[in-house]
Parts: structure tokens; C-alpha cells; sequence
């Protein structure tokens, strides 16, 4: 209980410091709105037209919310590059809920990319048609998703402890894990070297997790995910979202202690 109070006076720390600065919130909001329009009027036209602008908000949402833990990498470097970290170490406070203030901070940037990325699909013709349940189900996935992925950004930056570190080793694991998946195109498109890892990419698993909450088909002449992570999307993605935390919070915990030590 302690670990969250600490944890919530962070966020809302955070959240002040994003609310005077508000630039900060111009990549969170110009970068999906710059995919969905290059994806869905450059490539797809090719790929499927309207159908394939439906297909195509899960796996944005998947791969933005994915991005978006390159926020925590750089915004948590920057406080260990300013010399904060070392003032809250100073204090009586939970080295978790540093840590856990940051990424529940980062929670409400990823709230923001969803309603915008929602918002851009609808003018582009997209829809949910499986009711509100279903709606609210894949939305809370994806913010489970985004949640979990935010502790990697944690130990990226704790391990780089510098703005400029965090930031390439932030966007280095981020491409070849977003797009060889199924979040823009099948899987089984991929070469066969590359089929497997996307089938078990959980990027894969919850963009078809949050295409089926919403009720979006398959477009013509694409392929399914197979596998049992095909099959069973939801439940994969939960279980992935669990084994990131399970690993990369405590790690994330441990580098920040010996970071204490020194």
C-alpha cells in the first residue's frame, strides 16, 4: 500500500509537469494520426481498401501503444540525468512507487493515443460492431498492454541512465518487434523464417485480441493468425502482459536499488 500511495503521488507529480508542458503531448498525438493516414490511404489501397482501414486500428493501436514506452525510457532518464531520482532517494519513499508513478503516469499518454487513434478511425471508416462490452473489454486490454510494455521502457532506463541512451535503446527493440507481427499485414505473408515469431509476437496477439473485441473481419485475401496463440488472442495477451511485469518490474526495481547504492 505504500508502494502505490508513493506510486500515485509520482503520477500526479507527472501529470502536472505534462499539463505545463503540454509540447510534450504533440508526438503522443501527431504519431498515430501520421500512421493511420500513411497506412490507411499509401498502403491501402493495395492491401484491401475499406476493409483493410477497419483491419488496420488494431494493429495501430497495438504498435502505439507499444511506442509509447519509449516514454518512460526517455522521461525517466531525464529525471535520474537531473539529479530528482537522487532527491527521492533521499526521502522516506518506496523505490517502487518512483518507478511505479512513472509508468502510471505514462498510463494516461496511452489513454490520450487510444481516444485519438479511436477518433481517426472513425473519420476513415472504421467501427466497432460488437457492442459496448466487447468495446470496453479490448480497451482495457490494450491499456493492460501499454501498462505492462512500460516497465521495459523502466529498465531501459535505468540501465542507460542518460536522454540520449534511453532514447536509442528505447526505439532499437521497438521496430522489429511492432512490424514483424501481425499488426499491419498476415503473418503467413511474412517469410517462413519470420512466421513463427509473429504468430507469438503479443503484438500480434493484441491486435487480433482488440480486432475481435471490436468486431473487425479479416479483410479479403488475408490470413488469420494461426497457432494456439491465433486462437486464443485474448488469453495469450493477458498471459504476456503478466510474464512483462512479472519480469521487468522487479528488474526494473533491482537496477534502481543499485543505482542507490552508489
Amino acid at each position: 500500500m505504500r508502494a502505490v500511495r508513493d506510486g500515485f503521488v509520482i503520477a500526479r507529480r507527472n501529470l502536472i509537469g505534462l499539463r505545463r508542458t503540454p509540447g510534450a503531448l504533440v508526438t503522443g498525438i501527431a504519431q498515430p494520426i501520421l500512421f493511420v493516414i500513411i497506412l490507411a490511404y499509401v498502403f491501402g489501397g493495395t492491401l484491401g481498401g475499406g476493409a483493410y482501414r477497419e483491419y488496420l486500428v488494431g494493429g495501430i493501436l497495438a504498435q502505439t501503444l507499444t511506442f509509447n514506452s519509449s516514454f518512460t525510457a526517455v522521461y525517466l532518464a531525464k529525471d535520474l540525468q537531473s539529479g530528482l531520482i537522487d532527491r527521492f532517494r533521499a526521502l522516506p519513499m518506496s523505490r517502487v512507487g518512483v518507478i511505479l508513478g512513472r509508468t502510471v503516469s505514462d498510463l494516461v499518454m496511452s489513454v490520450i493515443s487510444v481516444l485519438v487513434i479511436l477518433g481517426c478511425g472513425i473519420v476513415i471508416g472504421w467501427r466497432a460492431s460488437n457492442g459496448p462490452g466487447s468495446f470496453l473489454l479490448a480497451c482495457a486490454l490494450l491499456l493492460l498492454f501499454a501498462f505492462a510494455v512500460s516497465w521495459v521502457g523502466a529498465l531501459i532506463a535505468l540501465t542507460a541512465r542518460s536522454v540520449e541512451v534511453a532514447q536509442s535503446l528505447g526505439l532499437l527493440w521497438l521496430f522489429p518487434v511492432c512490424f514483424i507481427s501481425g499488426a499491419f499485414v498476415s503473418a503467413d505473408s511474412l517469410p517462413s523464417g519470420l512466421q513463427g515469431i509473429a504468430r507469438w509476437n503479443p503484438v500480434t496477439a493484441v491486435a487480433t485480441a482488440a480486432r475481435q473485441g471490436f468486431g473487425n473481419e479479416v479483410p479479403v485475401g488475408f490470413v488469420g493468425p494461426g497457432g494456439w496463440p491465433g486462437d486464443n488472442p485474448v488469453l495469450y495477451s493477458v498471459l504476456c502482459c503478466v510474464a512483462l511485469i512479472a519480469v521487468f518490474a522487479p528488474a526494473a526495481v533491482v537496477q534502481y536499488r543499485r543505482i542507490s547504492r552508489r
